[in-house]
């Protein structure tokens, strides 16, 4: 198979369960908890790890890579950044300070986020978002900037610190919605998707390749997935029920009504996929208990590691070139993919 990016993930969101819908304190968000899944991660040999950013829950996710970012000496950083709570000239120089200490292994995952407390409509939302990502490119690529939109009037000078290669990182982003696809057509690197099944996420592939082309751009595509891997099937099915054995409806229902992304279209999108699924499964391998529990990506790849493994190279046979995988507990399951599924994977850090 040719060469893909294969990032974990550290719970900035206190998103770290041993039974899912249980907090649990000692896998509760904090520099130390999560600080221990990043080294774990660059330890079992992933390419990247996907720092997340809630308002409500977690930590800061800026402040923490910027400390992360001294520790680590080899693993990306994949940096969420919700756009309701930035300033573009601001967050350029986070950007390129923060490139610099990785020595040029950021990588930045745009949200398109309402300012806490108010809600915008989904139009001038992503069309914001669109803003944002261009003004990024535009200073980041040591170009002066001279942006006249709806959403942001700025005559800038590039800031004085650059990124090691003088280029905007590259900028991962998502949403099915037909606001989000078009943005990610106009203005992002990789497009990310939640799980969901084979005809779907080639209808996906499909559609999002015609509108960057549209655009006159081209695309990389990413999946955000968990996964439980064990030694055979069996104990794979096995560890994804324990998840489950201390959740009841309610807590889940209300664990997913009060996410800031309740209502969004990939979230919907989820439900389809739970209401659809025989004893959890969707199709083969692909489990949604996970949204159970959680809002947004709510499947997992489970199995044996062949089975793991042939699901991801069945990905990458229909575009995929990144995936960004997680599993709970988050350090424990990265170390079981490590040992089990990474290292017969041909994987390496997402070239543009």
């Amino acid at each position: 198979m040719s060469v893909c990016e294969v990032s974990w993930f550290s719970a900035l969101c206190d998103d770290d369960y041993e039974f899912l819908g249980q907090p649990d304190p000692a896998l509760k968000s904090s520099w130390e908890h999560c600080r221990n899944i990043v080294l774990a991660a660059e330890k079992g040999g992933f390419d990247n790890v996907l720092l997340p950013s809630g308002y409500a829950l977690g930590i800061d996710t800026t402040i923490f890579a910027g400390a992360i970012a001294a520790l680590v000496r080899r693993i990306r950083l994949l940096m969420a950044v919700r756009v309701g709570e930035t300033w573009p000239p601001q967050l350029a120089r986070q950007i390129a300070t923060l490139d610099r200490i990785l020595e040029g292994r950021l990588t930045v995952n745009m949200i398109s986020s309402d300012m806490p407390g108010e809600t915008m409509a989904s139009a001038p939302r992503y069309a914001r978002t669109v803003e944002v990502m261009q003004i990024l490119k535009t200073i980041l690529n040591g170009q002066p900037l001279d942006h006249q939109g709806e959403h942001y009037k700025l005559k800038l000078d590039p800031p004085g610190v650059t990124t090691v290669s003088g280029k905007c990182p590259p900028l991962y982003f998502g949403g099915l919605s037909e606001d989000a696809r078009e943005a990610s057509a106009k203005a992002a690197d990789v497009y990310l998707m939640w799980p969901d099944t084979m005809p779907a996420v080639q209808a996906i592939v499909d559609d999002m390749t015609a509108r960057a082309a549209r655009h006159g751009r081209t695309l990389k595509f990413g999946y955000r997935v968990h996964v439980v891997v064990r030694e055979t099937e069996a104990t794979a099915r096995a560890a994804a029920d324990r998840l489950l054995s201390h959740l009841d409806a309610k807590t889940g229902d209300a664990i997913r009504a009060k996410s800031l992304d309740a209502t969004s279209v990939g979230v919907l999108r989820q439900a389809e996929l739970r209401d659809a699924a025989q004893d959890g499964y969707v199709e083969d391998n692909l489990w949604t208990g996970i949204g159970r529990a959680r809002s947004g990506c709510g499947a997992a790849i489970v199995g044996d590691p062949d089975q793991v493994l042939a699901k991801l190279q069945a990905y990458q046979a229909i575009g995929m070139e990144a995936f960004i995988l997680s599993g709970y507990p988050h350090a424990a399951e990265a170390d079981l993919f490590a040992r089990h599924v990474l290292p017969r994977m041909n994987h390496g850090p997402l070239v543009l």
